[in-house]
């Protein structure tokens, strides 16, 4: 434990930082009333009082300790306010293996699940290494969820906020993952870091997506044997198309619909339409989703009661399909699953920047032309199974 210097200086461990690598006490104490300063490993641990509101202790304090380069917390520890400095990191340390395990790891399912389901020709089972004929399907999946994250992780590194490199995660669903996420530590700065952070992702899995599927639009069908059709224990995969990939094949020319049963998409518009309902999906506009960081920045706490509606909408769009139209249980469990998922994100709230002033009028119309996008991603009915 460290006695506080009243010079702002304490005095440091052979193998920690020095009390004095943060800011000097009496700035501290002009919003905060220090009465102990511990060190734990290189953490700066300050107890105290609030001499304002706790949110503006950290509005106040917060560049001062990260210009020092640490990243602070106002905790409350038995009862006491305890100002908490913890050394902000500025890169990747080393090779990150767990990042590129999971990434092969990805390839490898999105490999075996692309030529399992979408290569009617390539048996995965009978001869393993045909997979590598799917390694159309895999990159595209791969790339539009990829540069998504890129984007994310750009404007995090843009706005000093630290962030990990994207983790993939290989599970054999119909398209060999779950899905890539990165991992965001410390708090953002101010509403237009949040928003730019949350608006990057989409934005750039856009871009990506839109390329795939003009790509993929254009490379030919596969075709299926009719056999497989009458075997009792067939099962059809039928995806929904959302109106933005309709406008690009009807944009470019390329059939999409096929009154042939035998005849489908190739592989790789099933990447595009993966960029596509991602983007909706991360749009959302709930807790830390994409679209709660975007909306939070855009509308301040009132996104709170925005995202109090949407899981009632979710479960209603469920019940009209399951009742109204008549679709399945395994048909709707999507909306029903990702009404329980937005209602545990929005439990949890959204981030909340340390300076908490109005977005400007550029990033406000680009925020309402993002969600208009996300809308063009949208499908009632993403996918339908048969059998």
């Amino acid at each position: 434990m460290e006695d506080v210097d009243r010079s702002g200086f304490g005095t440091a461990g052979p193998d920690s930082r020095s009390l004095e690598d943060g800011p000097p006490i009496d700035r501290i104490e002009s919003v905060f009333a220090v009465y102990e300063v511990r060190r734990e490993n290189e953490k700066l641990v300050y107890y105290g009082d609030p001499l304002t509101h706790p949110q503006r202790v950290m509005s106040e304090l917060w560049s001062d300790f990260r210009n020092r380069g640490y990243d602070t917390t106002l905790e409350t520890r038995h009862g006491e306010y305890v100002l908490v400095a913890e050394p902000r990191s500025v890169g990747i340390d080393g090779v990150p293996w767990t990042n590129v395990f999971l990434l092969l790891a990805t390839v490898a399912s999105t490999l075996f699940v692309g030529a399992w389901w979408w290569y009617p020709s390539v048996d995965p089972f009978a001869n393993p290494i045909e997979i590598i004929y799917a390694w159309p399907f895999s990159l595209a999946i791969l790339g539009v969820l990829g540069v998504h994250e890129m984007g994310h992780y750009v404007l995090s590194r843009y706005h000093q906020v630290d962030a990990s490199l994207p983790y993939f995660i290989p599970v054999p669903t119909l398209i060999g993952t779950m899905g890539a996420v990165i991992r965001m530590k410390g708090r953002m700065p101010d509403r237009k870091a949040l928003f730019d952070i949350g608006v990057a992702g989409p934005l750039a899995g856009l871009v990506a997506t839109v390329v795939v599927a003009v790509v993929g639009l254009h490379l030919p069908p596969v075709t299926f044997d009719p056999s497989l059709l009458q075997h009792p224990d067939a099962i059809q995969i039928k995806l929904g198309y959302p109106p933005l990939l309709e406008l690009l094949a009807a944009g470019f020319d390329q059939p999409l619909y096929r009154d042939d049963p035998t005849t489908g998409v190739n592989p790789v518009v099933i990447g595009a339409w993966v960029g596509m309902f991602v983007t909706f999906l991360n749009l959302i506009p709930v807790g830390q989703l994409d679209g709660g960081h975007i909306l939070r920045a855009m509308t301040g706490e009132f996104q709170e009661t925005i995202a109090a509606v949407v899981p009632g909408a979710l479960f209603a769009l469920a019940a009209y399909l399951y009742y109204v139209q008549d679709y399945g249980l395994n048909t709707v469990a999507v909306w029903i699953i990702w009404g329980v998922l937005t209602t545990l994100v929005a439990s949890v709230g959204p981030a909340t920047p340390i300076r908490d002033e109005s977005l400007g009028r550029g990033r406000f119309v680009l925020g309402i032309v993002t969600f208009g996008i996300g809308l063009l991603c949208f499908m009632p009915v993403p996918v339908e199974v048969v059998g």
